[in-house]
């Protein structure tokens, strides 16, 4: 067993929504989550997903943002990530998703490493994403631009600034 194979690569990626839900506005979103999670969990190098009792994450909290949903998924590692994100409906979907999606200037996505079989939690998520924006790409929580290996995975101690949450 090699050491890249005691860890997995876990994935948030959150939206400030600019329609409701129930809008028609994002009606094809909506329609396109089960199909795209099912090729998302059919997909080569797929672990895991965060999801609610109503089969996705679009009714779980983050930040404590109405307007923000959030994908948290497991990978077995950055190519499988990358290789699921640009294909199929899914990268239709990445395609049109300034109709749905409110344009952000703060990291809205961020990866990092976990011990195979850890599912990380919401606050795990939180914690990572402002991690990046307070100080870059680190093994803490890294892009798929500036990526770091597994055995970088050690946690870093550490508190993220006051203030960069996504506020409205």
């Amino acid at each position: 067993m090699t050491s890249a194979a005691a860890y997995e690569l876990a994935q948030v990626n959150i939206s400030r929504l600019k329609f409701p839900l129930d809008s028609p506005e994002l009606k094809d979103f909506v329609d396109a989550l089960d199909p795209v999670n099912a090729s998302a969990e059919a997909a080569d190098g797929y672990v895991w997903r965060l999801q609610s009792e109503g089969g996705d994450a679009t009714d779980i909290k983050v930040f404590g943002d109405d307007w923000l949903i959030i994908n948290l998924t497991v990978w077995r590692d950055t190519n499988a990530l990358t290789a699921f994100m640009y294909q199929g409906q899914h990268r239709e979907m990445l395609s049109r998703r300034r109709e749905w999606f409110e344009k952000v200037t703060e990291a809205m996505t961020a990866l990092w490493w976990v011990p195979a079989g850890h599912r990380p939690t919401v606050a795990e998520a939180e914690s990572r994403l402002l991690h990046l924006r307070a100080n870059g790409p680190t093994p803490y929580a890294f892009t798929l631009r500036t990526s770091f290996p597994a055995q970088g995975a050690e946690a870093v101690i550490g508190k993220a600034p006051e203030g960069l949450g996504c506020s409205v």
